[in-house]
């Protein structure tokens, strides 16, 4: 019986051997010494991104709240 690989790891289609093939590219690309380095950068990149939308949408949330002494039909 086949198993299947996790919703995660099916990304854009790709199965297991796919994403090995790849992963050894980028190793041999990159070399075993800057992997960290570049995973470190990609994750650092991906919480920033995170700060900014959270950010963003709470800017949004402010800006269609009237202010206090108006009322809302006099903008």
């Amino acid at each position: 019986m086949p198993t299947s690989l996790p919703h995660s790891l099916a990304i854009f289609g790709l199965g297991g051997p796919e994403l090995m093939i790849i992963l050894v590219i980028i190793l041999l690309l990159f070399g075993g010494a800057k992997l960290p380095a570049l995973a470190k950068g990609l994750g650092q990149s991906i919480k920033e991104f995170k700060k900014a939308a959270k950010d963003g949408n709470e800017d949004e949330k402010e800006e269609k709240k009237p202010d206090a002494g108006q009322k809302p039909g006099n903008n």
